[in-house]
């Protein structure tokens, strides 16, 4: 990633910049995800593992989380066990076991490869948001009880670790700083708020002036992307100064920024688009239009070279976006359908391949419930 830019040369109002309409022009398709009855709210790439290549997985009001190859987009499985619309989803670092948040006032964390459900802890409302630490042996949760928690999978039977209560229902939870801090954001108040696991209180607030609807640290820990309203915000993840602010064509509910090299970002909304903007400028260099309703969320893959949107339509679309902006820089090697990594994860898809999993948490061939 580059990292040119510093905090001073960004931060006051006058780096704001709205971006321009480009004409559409003529892109490769997306490769169109179908199986979701219902909207699709949220998305996740794991990081590329050493044998599998790399996977993503969706969360759906439908109450059925989904498993894909991450460069084709095949499904793999659907993990079933939730009663209510499931509202977020990640994946570890190997993309062994997966953890989903819902509406059934639980989270779940479920193995990846046999769609087993491992844990099932329980909260008192409405989970919005989960994710995994780095070492991958903490889950952190948050939801409508304005309250986060943490548990020790090591321990799943231990009662987590509440931090202070939040301002405001929980909207997006993160970890950054090696898993000593983390940040969440809030539904109905603006602002992003980071917290010291050690002391469970605030120590900073990164100020919006709409609720911050989606929040990405960056694959190298240098900066958190935050979308708010009709704007776009880069801050820097160890100083927390305002990096850029770019207002948008329309509200926004997800932005990413590209993980290899950070020269450029995606966000999407309302308008049921998938706008790419040029990171350093905030010109926008593509337009990516085919959903039918407003894009919920949006991540890079982790090689940079395509990236998901996930829409109201209930589809996910995969966007080849090193074509789409003619950029010349090399393929993420593991990408290569032809090469050694695809191999391997085609064999992992044929031993996991139609999975799913039953009320009871056993699985079976076929799809079929037990």
């Amino acid at each position: 990633m580059d990292t040119t830019t510093t905090t001073t040369t960004t931060a006051t109002s006058s780096s704001k910049k709205r971006v321009a309409a480009v004409p559409h022009h003529n892109h490769p398709p997306p490769l169109v995800c179908h199986g979701h009855s219902r909207p699709v709210v949220d998305l996740f790439y794991s990081p590329i593992t050493p044998h599998d290549g790399f996977f993503l997985i969706s969360a759906s009001k439908d109450y059925t989380p989904m498993l894909r190859i991450g460069d084709t987009g095949d499904w793999i499985g659907t993990f079933q066990g939730h009663k209510g619309a499931v509202w977020s989803c990640c994946l570890d670092n190997n993309a062994l076991r997966a953890a989903t948040a819902s509406a059934d006032f639980s989270a779940k964390v479920w193995d990846a490869l046999t769609g087993d459900v491992l844990h099932s802890f329980e909260h008192k409302h409405i989970v919005r948001a989960c994710a995994f630490s780095a070492d991958t042996h903490l889950l952190l949760t948050g939801g409508m009880e304005k309250t986060l928690r943490i548990f020790d999978l090591n321990r799943p039977d231990a009662p987590p670790n509440e931090v202070d209560k939040s301002p405001g229902s929980v909207r997006t939870v993160a970890w950054l700083h090696s898993d000593q801090t983390i940040l969440s954001s809030c539904t109905d108040i603006g602002g992003v708020r980071l917290w010291d696991i050690r002391t469970g209180k605030i120590v900073q607030t990164l100020e919006t002036k709409s609720s911050v609807t989606s929040t990405e640290v960056s694959q190298d820990g240098r900066y958190i992307t935050t979308a708010d309203g009709c704007s776009v915000k880069f801050w820097d993840a160890n100083h927390f100064g305002l990096v850029k602010s770019y207002d948008m064509p329309c509200t926004v509910e997800s932005a990413s920024l590209e993980p290899k090299y950070g020269k450029k970002f995606i966000a999407g909304g309302e308008d049921m688009w998938v706008h790419m903007f040029d990171f350093h400028t905030g010109e926008e260099i593509a337009c990516n239009k085919g959903h039918h309703g407003p894009v919920h969320c949006l991540r890079f893959s982790p090689g940079g070279d395509s990236c998901a949107s996930g829409s109201e339509d209930g589809t996910i679309r995969i966007w080849q976006t090193s074509v789409l902006t003619n950029d010349d820089t090399d393929a993420y090697p593991t990408n290569d359908p032809t090469g050694k990594m695809k191999g391997a994860v085609d064999a992992v898809s044929d031993k996991i391949q139609n999975i799913e999993i039953s009320d009871d948490g056993k699985s079976n061939k076929e799809g079929e419930k037990i």
